[in-house]
């Protein structure tokens, strides 16, 4: 059986990358999804209904849960996914209004979806969270300031939410993922492609490679599931082993 068979999920960013990739899995997993982006691609995700709306925008986050509830009878699950790089800008070049816009979308627009999502499951007697945090938010040199800093956050929300969910039976937790290759990291994976050096991608994880959208999706859909009962108030790297070792230079023996 489907591990997602009837369960009403919401996923936002969900127009292209990591959104996409996991409304279409969980959709093939049996839930009746709503896939929400502010990009009018989003239409082209295969999910229930697709809706354009702004994830970082309270009205637009209220609406988009209360259609589900209306639409679905109900919300079981809802991925926070959607996110800006913010474009690594150097610290003293990073203005006000860039580190508002990434705090917005990165860590408001997660708070806006646990919010206004979580009474709704916590009236149902349970219900599943996810956000998608990064690596950047456990250690540093994997993002910008702005950011790792917004990823951070995300892993401090989820963390406090699961106490503040306390014995509602509402589990949430968060992804961590590594180097993924997705629109927003396109640009890194264009630059080694032009200087001939894309097989050094991901060279710094055990793996020895990036990872694919898929490869989170799998990782979300366990945590929506019921197979993730017993999962709350986690932040789970996603990242070939990245985040499990100190950085360091691999001397070949052979």
């Amino acid at each position: 059986m489907a591990r997602l068979a009837g369960k009403r999920i919401v996923v936002t960013g969900a127009a292209s990358g990591i959104g996409r990739a996991s409304a279409e899995l969980f959709t093939s997993e049996g839930a009746r999804v709503l896939a929400v982006d502010l990009s009018e691609n989003v239409a082209t995700t295969k999910a229930t209904i697709c809706l354009t709306a702004d994830a970082a925008d309270e009205p637009s986050v209220a609406r988009l849960v209360r259609q589900c509830v209306e639409e679905f009878g109900g919300i079981d699950g809802i991925y926070a996914n959607a996110g800006v790089s913010g474009g690594r800008t150097p610290l003293f070049e990073l203005s006000i209004e860039q580190w508002q816009r990434t705090l917005a979308v990165n860590l408001i627009g997660p708070f806006l979806a646990i919010k206004h999502a979580a009474p709704h499951m916590v009236r149902q007697g349970g219900g599943a969270i996810l956000c998608t945090a990064s690596v950047a938010g456990l250690r540093a040199n994997a993002g910008g300031v702005d950011y790792s800093a917004s990823k951070a956050g995300v892993v401090s929300l989820v963390q406090t939410v699961s106490h503040q969910l306390y014995g509602s039976g509402v589990r949430i937790n968060a992804i961590c993922p590594g180097l993924i290759e997705t629109g927003m990291t396109k640009p890194v994976f264009d630059r080694a492609r032009a200087r001939g050096t894309d097989d050094r991608i991901g060279q710094l994880n055990p793996l020895k490679r990036a990872g694919q959208p898929q490869e989170i999706a799998q990782m979300a859909a366990f945590l929506l599931s019921d197979d993730a009962s017993y999962v709350n108030g986690q932040a789970i790297a996603v990242d070939g082993g990245l985040s499990a070792s100190h950085p360091f230079v691999y001397v070949s023996r052979s």
